[in-house]
């Protein structure tokens, strides 16, 4: 698969959600001080980003 998401420990002892395309990164998540809490953030993503609109800044 081309695409992933990948949960990583931050210098901070944080874990964070990263999404990564042909293992290049993306975007990422805030650090969480949880597994679970990165964890459900990726469920989240995936839950409520496929309908999301695309808007530009003004």
């Amino acid at each position: 698969m081309a695409h992933y998401f990948e949960i990583k420990k931050n210098k901070a002892g944080e874990f964070v959600a990263y999404f990564k395309y042909n293992s290049e990164t993306i975007f990422w998540t805030e650090g969480y001080s949880s597994k679970a809490s990165a964890v459900n953030a990726i469920e989240s993503i995936k839950k409520n980003g496929p309908g999301s609109d695309t808007r530009e800044a003004e």
